[in-house]
């Protein structure tokens, strides 16, 4: 994949991630999927289509409240690891799709729910927004929802930060500030704003669990080549010895919910 707005147009490709993925990238706290319930997402019988969903977390984490699940992503290498964590946790009847989110091939009118987790960015946000109201109910809702970290309040991630750029200097995934909300563009005309819900987390990880997670992001795995992950693997672990186990690392977590118009 490749887009002028992200890495400076740097190709990058998530299915080159897809066994860390699998690994290593479960990392939203339990808080996430409490409040998802308590907004309404993840409601016994409700039929819900996650989009980008790489291998399956989301569908994986709420299946037992009941809901119906489809996973679909854009990369084959994702959806197949999605697949195979499922049946390894008896998770039979998530559905997946290899589609993108601009072009699922699903029937209008065919979810009750919608989400995008830590992926709407890759989209092309007006041709999805349609979408994903064509393939909504009546007053059917799109969760979006985006994990960051901080580096303006967690050293260790601004060491981290340098060190990928120092590999990839295009890589744009990086400074992030507190959050703050605007309605967006894309959803005039189809969405009105629901719920708009904001809030900090200090996330625990290992060391390993950390880095397998670096390892697999856009910065590093997506984009690296073989040699140029293992380099910085072998810098990275050489900075993470000064820190004691487990990390706890700071971040922010938001869920906007809109209700088709």
């Amino acid at each position: 994949m490749q887009l002028e707005h992200i890495d400076s147009g740097r190709a990058f490709d998530f299915g080159k991630t897809s066994q860390d993925y699998a690994q290593y990238r479960d990392i939203y706290p339990y808080s996430l999927y409490e409040k998802l319930i308590r907004f309404g997402i993840g409601a016994k019988g409700q039929e819900i289509l996650d989009l980008g969903s790489g291998t399956a977390v989301l569908p994986i984490n709420l299946y037992e409240t009941g809901a119906r699940f489809t996973a679909t992503d854009i990369s084959e290498n994702q959806v197949e690891y999605g697949k195979q964590l499922a049946l390894e946790k008896g998770l039979e009847s998530i559905r997946f799709r290899v589609c993108s989110a601009e072009d699922t091939g699903f029937a209008d009118g065919s979810f009750d729910a919608v989400t995008a987790v830590q992926c709407f960015q890759y989209f092309d946000a007006p041709k999805a927004a349609r979408e994903i109201a064509r393939v909504l109910k009546p007053w059917g809702v799109f969760c979006k929802i985006f994990m960051d970290w901080l580096p303006y309040e967690d050293e260790k991630i601004a060491e981290m930060e340098q060190l990928v750029l120092r590999y990839n200097p295009a890589w744009s995934g990086c400074g992030f500030e507190q959050f703050r909300y605007c309605y967006p563009d894309w959803a005039e005309g189809l969405f009105m704003i629901d719920t708009i819900h904001s809030y900090n987390a200090d996330l625990t990880f290992t060391k390993e669990a950390w880095l397998g997670r670096i390892r697999s992001c856009r910065g590093v795995g997506a984009s690296l080549s073989p040699e140029e992950v293992a380099a910085f693997e072998a810098d990275y672990r050489d900075i993470l010895k000064k820190y004691e186990e487990p990390l706890q690392l700071k971040h922010q977590i938001h869920i906007e919910i809109y209700r088709k118009l």
